[in-house]
């Protein structure tokens, strides 16, 4: 079926895992507390915070106790959305100051590049916060990819194992499920995204590529096309 837009996780798919676990995750818990400390008074922080108390389901938590939930669960890996936004502002200060850049594979920057030139629309979800992504791409390896995007979603849109989150997806798009091409390394993502209508493509990497898989599986971005 034609493709009209590609729907593209980050994590093991345009960006390799081990960037994100040995460069972005020990940054953010290197400078989470310490940043906490200094901005815990500023509206958006304060959001976060208050957020983290009402996931555990106590008000009366202080900061230092929030900090060390956080550090926990940023430890445990935890896909908790007030987490998430916390270290995407965290790694905005990295990135800006020059700490690191984003990784993207060579294969995904040619491909993504080719799919806006011919009117592909482009669009990211993953568990990452939006203002992760949008860092991610706009610090690139490869310069700014951002102009490339239409839109970001993440967690807030819902779980990346939920079939309506796709739907949520398809519908802000704007377009039909089946018109949009989901891109993961996850199986249980590609099922959720299949469930709801949308074409999947497995992104298998360094692994074997099994014919039989139910989902179609690419070792990178070479062989999919879009439009």
């Amino acid at each position: 079926m034609p493709v009209r837009a590609v729907l593209t996780d980050i994590e093991g798919t345009t960006t390799s895992i081990s960037f994100v676990y040995d460069v972005l995750f020990p940054y953010a818990r290197a400078h989470l507390a310490a940043f906490v400390r200094e901005h815990a008074e500023q509206p958006e922080i304060a959001l976060e915070l208050d957020a983290v108390r009402a996931e555990l389901g106590d008000t009366s938590l202080d900061n230092e106790s929030v900090i060390e939930v956080l550090l926990g669960w940023a430890k445990e890996d935890r896909k908790i959305t007030p987490l998430k936004s916390l270290q995407g502002q965290i790694w905005r200060d990295g990135y800006a100051n020059g700490g690191f850049t984003g990784h993207v594979y060579p294969d995904a920057v040619a491909a993504l590049r080719r799919w806006h030139a011919v009117g592909c629309a482009l669009y990211v979800y993953s568990s990452g916060s939006v203002a992760a992504q949008k860092l991610l791409f706009r610090y690139s390896d490869a310069g700014d990819l951002t102009p490339l995007f239409s839109g970001y979603f993440d967690t807030k849109t819902g779980g990346k194992r939920e079939m309506i989150s796709y739907q949520t997806i398809a519908a802000s798009i704007g377009l039909e499920a089946s018109d949009i091409l989901f891109l993961s390394d996850i199986a249980e993502e590609l099922d959720a995204a299949r469930q709801a209508g949308m074409q999947t493509a497995w992104l298998v990497r360094d692994r074997v590529v099994d014919p039989d898989s139910r989902h179609p599986q690419y070792v990178d971005f070479t062989g999919i096309e879009c439009g």
